[in-house]
C-alpha cells in the first residue's frame, strides 16, 4: 500500500474495527506513515546468536539421523556463514548433507569449497545503506582511518554504488574537515574523478586512498556551521540592499545616486585591507566564519584576528 492508501487504514485502526498485523524486511519507519506507525507495535527481530544457530543444527541432526558430517573446526565457520539467519543456516545444512560422501566427512576446505557464498545483508535502499554509510562518516569523523576502511569495504563488498560514496567523501570534506586542510576536498575530488575514469576494482584503491586522507586529517566543521548561519541569516534578511558604496555604477545615473561613492580599493592601502563594512546598511555585522585553529585554520584565525584589528581602528576613526 502506498502512503496514500495506507491513510484509509487509520481510522479503522484506531477505532479497533481492523487489527493490522504485517511483516516485512524493510524498516516500518521508512515504509508506513507516522500516524499509522505510532498505533502499532513494532517488535523487531534481531539475529540468532551463535548458541541457537547451535541449537538448530542439533535439531536437524535429530531429524536426520546422524551427525553433520563436517569435522568439528568446520561447525563454527558454518554457523558464521549464516550471519545470524537460522533460515540460511538450515539451507546450509542441508547442502552440507547433500555433499557430503555417504561415509567420511567433509574438511573446512571441501565445506567452504562446496557451499554457496552467500551475498553480505544489505540493502541500497533501506536500512543497510543508511547505517553502513553513517558508521563510515562518523569513523572519518572520529579519525579512525582503520574503522573507516573497514565500513567502506563494507560497502564496496555488498554492492553500494562507489560513486554515491565518493559523492558522500567530497561531502565529508567539507562538512568535518574544512579549511583544516584544504587539500581534502581535492583528494576527495581527485577520487571520484579517478574511479570514473578505472571503475572497479583499480578505482577503489582512490577511494580508499581519500578515506585514509579524510580520517586522518586536523578536523574543523568551522565552515559548515558558517555556510548554516549564513544561510539563516540570509533568509532573515532577504531583501536588504548591499551598502551603495560597494556597488558599481556603470551609469551616470547611478553615480547620481551614490553608487560607489566612498568605496576604498583594499589593494591601495597600506595593510592590503581596507575595514570598511560589506554588509547592508542598518544590519548588525555578522561573525559566520570561525575558525578553529586546527591546522590550516590557525593562521587562517591569525589572520582574521589581524583584519579584526583594522576593521575597529578604520570604525574608531585611527
Amino acid at each position: 500500500f502506498n502512503k496514500a492508501q495506507q491513510d484509509g487504514f487509520l481510522p479503522f485502526v484506531e477505532s479497533g474495527t481492523v487489527t493490522l498485523v504485517g511483516a516485512t524486511t524493510e524498516n516500518p519507519s521508512f515504509e508506513i506513515n507516522g500516524a499509522l506507525l505510532s498505533r502499532c507495535q513494532v517488535l523487531v527481530l534481531k539475529r540468532l546468536e551463535e548458541e541457537a544457530l547451535s541449537e538448530l543444527i542439533a535439531r536437524a541432526e535429530a531429524l536426520e539421523g546422524r551427525s553433520l558430517p563436517v569435522e568439528a573446526s568446520a561447525i563454527e565457520p558454518l554457523i558464521a556463514m549464516a550471519d545470524g539467519d537460522g533460515r540460511y543456516l538450515l539451507n546450509l545444512v542441508e547442502q552440507v548433507y547433500a555433499i557430503a560422501p555417504a561415509t567420511g566427512v567433509l574438511t573446512l576446505a571441501q565445506m567452504s569449497a562446496g557451499l554457496q557464498k552467500r551475498a553480505p545483508a544489505y540493502d541500497k535502499g533501506g536500512d543497510g545503506h543508511f547505517n553502513l554509510i553513517s558508521a563510515l562518516h562518523k569513523s572519518v569523523r572520529g579519525s579512525d582511518p582503520d574503522a573507516s576502511l573497514y565500513w567502506l569495504a563494507r560497502m564496496i563488498d555488498a554492492g553500494e554504488d562507489p560513486l554515491y560514496i565518493a559523492r558522500r567523501l567530497i561531502r565529508m570534506a567539507s562538512e568535518d574537515i574544512g579549511l583544516a586542510d584544504p587539500t581534502a576536498l581535492m583528494v576527495t575530488s581527485e577520487a571520484a574523478r579517478a574511479y570514473e575514469r578505472m571503475g572497479s576494482p583499480e578505482g577503489e584503491l582512490a577511494l580508499a586512498h581519500a578515506v585514509i586522507h579524510l580520517a586522518t586529517a586536523p578536523k574543523s566543521n568551522a565552515a559548515y556551521k558558517a555556510w548554516g548561519a549564513a544561510l539563516a541569516a540570509a533568509r532573515d534578511t532577504g531583501s536588504l540592499m548591499p551598502p551603495k558604496h560597494i556597488l558599481n555604477a556603470p551609469t551616470k545615473m547611478m553615480k547620481d545616486q551614490g553608487y560607489g561613492e566612498g568605496y576604498a580599493y583594499d589593494h591601495d592601502t597600506e595593510e592590503g585591507v581596507s575595514g570598511q563594512n560589506y554588509f547592508p546598511d542598518g544590519m548588525a555585522r555578522q561573525s559566520f566564519y570561525q575558525p578553529k585553529g586546527e591546522g590550516r585554520e590557525k593562521p587562517i584565525a591569525e589572520r582574521l584576528a589581524w583584519i579584526a584589528k583594522i576593521r575597529a581602528g578604520k570604525k574608531d576613526g585611527a
